[in-house]
């Protein structure tokens, strides 16, 4: 005899089987869950966070790299960045990919987020009378 008789017995319920085989690609999903795809539910999470908390006068990058000042928020899809002075461009909300720096808060008593009546600088005025000199967009000394 060639064969070894030990082969034919070797039988077992089928069910243990195939719970060990699946275990090596339960392991892979769960590997796959908690290093890629749950961070990147977090990150897409924190980006929405991030552009519907978008204020006038944030100085936002947008996904081309193009940096600028949010003079207007349109709606809830679109704002207004100054990239120069008098150069603005409309953008969609979602491809901003980054607020370097938030502005001051709007005043209490004006009309919201797309409100465009307050000073270009964010400031209510001085206390001493005399204007404020305004500062360049890159803060490279102040505008004549």
């Amino acid at each position: 005899m060639l064969i070894s008789p030990a082969y034919a017995q070797a039988g077992g319920a089928p069910g243990g089987d195939m719970f060990i085989q699946l275990m090596p690609l339960l392991l892979i999903f769960v590997v796959f869950w908690f290093f890629l795809i749950r961070p990147q539910q977090k990150k897409a999470k924190d980006h929405r966070e991030m552009v519907s908390n978008v204020r006038r006068s944030d100085q936002v990058v947008t996904g081309g790299g193009i940096m600028g000042k949010v003079t207007k928020v349109i709606d809830e899809n679109t704002v207004q960045v100054e990239l120069a002075e008098n150069v603005r461009v409309k953008v969609i909300s979602s491809t901003l990919s980054d607020v370097l720096s938030k502005g001051a808060p709007v005043a209490s008593g004006s009309g919201g987020k797309g409100d465009s009546k307050a000073n270009g600088d964010g400031e209510a005025g001085s206390d001493t009378g005399a204007p404020t000199p305004k500062k360049s967009f890159f803060s490279f000394g102040s505008k004549k």
